[in-house]
């Protein structure tokens, strides 16, 4: 391949073209420029794509279980399931490896949080491709591993809220690189896309967001949130943290740069509090769910405390995919064993399929 400023580009262009040599030069300059903004907007959208912490992707969708403790796999149109094996009790969270061809999921132990008398201590590795359990990572003697997120360092950062940490993970090595502590009982984390901080949602148990310097490997800040925290999110372009409170149907906004609450928004059609957040993969959406009163709120990201559009879903609502032409989302429906279509443009549900028991989490690979 000739590079574009060489030389021999010079010669072409001049005996083609049967420019003088300043022409050549300026005619260079231009072509270099084009292809630097091409290959600018070819990696954008690659990244964009492969967005770490808001999988999407159009080989299948992957769901996991938490009901009927199966991870399941569909074809990427959700017409009908291809493969499943059975875990251990139970899985809650995932992520996926950045290439999309590996899962993580934490086995959380047979409770739910504040009850968990027989807590897990692996995080299976799972071949997404080949539809089966690759291997595990024994993190023992930490235990419950939950809420889980991929830096762009490749490391896999989990909770472990029965012993107050975050485990940070080489799944090359498929070893616990180091440790940090919460002060509370960690449930669900945010990673900045940087991954120079991390917060972390302690429920009712504390009632702050923890903020983790991942360089310093320390608490650097305690964000009070009254009524306690539910799901967090952190928009892709890392300027937007946003926290669902636990006591009130209401929504913190934080700065990540000044670790400051912008604002507490509450939130329509709720009599309880919301539960978990998504960032749509593009950034410009923002959903959230109600398991009480079985409704979903649609946020314009660039425009939190703006107008909030809502609409239904099915039993005890866990978990949003986005579609990769993002013109839908899945609604795992946990409570009644189906997953929702929701149509992103006129927040109507078109269809709704069976799956498993109670699907928590799920994602386009």
């Amino acid at each position: 391949m000739v590079p574009l400023a060489s030389p021999t580009l010079g010669f072409v262009l001049i005996g083609f073209l049967g420019l003088t040599r300043t022409e050549t030069k300026i005619m260079t300059k231009q072509l270099v420029f084009s292809a630097s903004a091409i290959l600018c907007v070819t990696f954008a959208a690659f990244a964009a794509k492969f967005d770490l912490n808001r999988p999407t992707g159009t080989q299948g969708i992957f769901m996991v279980d938490k009901v009927g403790a199966h991870l399941r796999f569909f074809d990427a149109a959700g017409e009908k399931e291809i493969a499943n094996f059975a875990t251990p009790n139970n899985p809650h969270d995932f992520v996926f490896s950045a290439d999309h061809k590996l899962a993580y999921v934490p086995i959380y132990g047979d409770g739910v949080y504040g009850r968990n008398p027989h807590p897990g201590h692996e995080v299976l590795i799972v071949d997404l491709k080949q539809h089966k359990l690759l291997a595990s990572i024994d993190i023992a003697p930490h235990r419950a591993p939950h809420g889980i997120q991929l830096g762009k360092s490749g490391l896999i950062y989990v909770t472990c809220d029965l012993d107050r940490k975050i485990l940070v993970i080489d799944p090359k090595t498929r070893a616990i690189k180091d440790t940090l502590d919460t002060e509370g009982t960690g449930h669900w984390i945010g990673l900045l896309p940087d991954e120079s901080k991390i917060y972390v949602t302690n429920k009712k148990d504390k009632l702050f967001v923890t903020v983790i310097d991942l360089k310093q490997k320390k608490i650097v800040e305690r964000i009070p949130v009254a009524t306690g925290t539910e799901g967090i999110a952190v928009s892709p372009d890392g300027k937007t943290v946003v926290v669902m409170d636990s006591g009130e149907p209401m929504m913190t906004v934080i700065d990540p740069q000044t670790d400051k609450v912008t604002a507490h928004i509450a939130l329509k059609n709720h009599t309880k509090n919301a539960y978990k957040a998504y960032f749509s993969p593009n950034g410009k959406l923002l959903l959230t769910m109600n398991m009480a009163d079985r409704v979903g709120l649609v946020f314009d990201a660039a425009n939190l405390s703006g107008e909030q559009k809502a609409f239904s879903t099915g039993k005890d609502p866990m978990g949003y995919a986005f579609s990769a032409d993002g013109k839908t989302a899945l609604i795992a429906n946990h409570g009644d064993g189906s997953v929702g279509v929701l149509d992103l443009k006129t927040l109507q549900v078109v269809r709704t399929f069976h799956a498993g028991t109670g699907i928590e989490t799920l994602g386009y690979y």
